[in-house]
């Protein structure tokens, strides 16, 4: 009976060797399908991440949104260094601290699973997403250049970079300080005597650089080329030479806002959801952020700056930029339910307790 069992247990011996062989040998390919499906998972979850807290800033694709700049050099960028931008966000700019430890919303594994999608690169994968959530952003609307214009602009001796500036100004500048530098609600006026002798180039382009803080100028070097923000600032510095010439810039007519009264019932409910823990109830303001229900504020702030406002938030301030959260029908409800108060708004909000 001895030998007989040597025998089986030589035989098992045997096969345990040889299964441990064959795992030894299948390990490293079932290593790489695990990473390969590990990181599938982090792109899946970092592209619903990007689509709901990213795309209103950054685009549907990656490509950056007036100030804030494309992402598509991420891959270049060490992993480390996304993951705090991500986690901390940058000083002096309108990237705000996503991570849990520094007030944000991500934790560590979230904020791993975006940078896993920003080094991934799948941009086309991001854009069906997001429309597929109907969180695309609305196309920025940029007045279309003639071509006499630029034609008669290239006579001046400086005719080349204030034609480049005119560009850059009609796709990135127009929609706050107006059409033709006249200014808005949303920024001041460029085109202005008083500016030209009062501001130097150096001025201009510190201002540009670094934007604003408490207002909606948000710093552009990350979005613009050094050529481009040269270009503009030599706008500014010289658009008297354009108003010589009479050289106008065409302006483009905002759509009219929706103030039915589904809008406007569809805005009231979205605003008491989002809105109330800093404006207060029905607007009237709190210690965290000021009073929207009065008309100080209705009278002097036309549609598109509310809209802009709630979009893109304010550079320094209380206010986050909700359109990565808010469809553009959204914000618009939103707008139409605070332009229904200014009927009944008093002169200035009441003081709260």
């Amino acid at each position: 009976m001895t030998r007989p069992m040597s025998w089986m247990a030589l035989l098992g011996t045997l096969m345990i060797a040889a299964a441990f062989g064959i795992a030894v040998i299948r390990e490293p390919a079932r290593q790489a399908e695990s990473v390969i499906n590990l990181n599938a998972a982090l792109i899946a979850e970092g592209v619903d991440l990007y689509a709901q807290n990213c795309v209103a800033c950054h685009g549907a694709s990656g490509e950056g949104i007036a100030a804030y700049p494309p992402l598509t050099v991420a891959a270049a960028l060490d992993t480390e260094v996304l993951y705090n931008t991500v986690e901390r966000g940058r000083w002096n700019t309108a990237m705000a601290a996503f991570g849990v430890n520094e007030g944000g919303i991500f934790t560590g594994m979230q904020i791993e699973s975006l940078v896993t999608l920003l080094q991934a690169q799948t941009w086309d994968t991001v854009a069906v997403r997001v429309a597929e959530l109907g969180l695309t952003p609305p196309q920025i609307v940029v007045a279309e250049i003639p071509a006499e214009t630029f034609a008669l602009v290239e006579t001046l001796p400086d005719g080349a970079i204030l034609s480049a500036g005119l560009t850059v100004y009609a796709e990135n500048c127009a929609a706050c300080h107006g059409a033709n530098g006249e200014g808005s609600t949303l920024a001041p006026p460029l085109n202005t005597d008083e500016l030209r002798v009062r501001l130097s180039d150096a001025d201009i382009v510190r201002t540009v650089q670094e934007g604003v803080p408490g207002t909606l100028m948000a710093s552009w070097s990350a979005a613009l080329e050094p050529a481009q923000q040269q270009a503009v600032v030599a706008l500014v510095s010289g658009w008297g030479e354009l108003n010589a010439l009479g050289i106008r810039l065409p302006v483009i007519e905002a759509a009219p806002l929706d103030v039915s009264p589904e809008a406007i019932a569809s805005g009231q409910k979205l605003f008491s959801l989002l809105c109330t823990q800093c404006h207060g109830v029905e607007g009237f303001g709190s210690a965290i952020a000021p009073a929207l229900n009065n008309q100080t504020f209705l009278s002097q702030t036309p549609d598109a700056a509310i809209r802009q406002i709630i979009a893109g938030g304010v550079t320094g301030t209380n206010m986050p930029s909700w359109g990565g959260y808010l469809t553009d029908a959204d914000i618009a409800a939103i707008t139409a339910y605070l332009r229904s108060l200014q009927a009944t708004a008093p002169i200035v909000a009441p003081a709260q307790p």
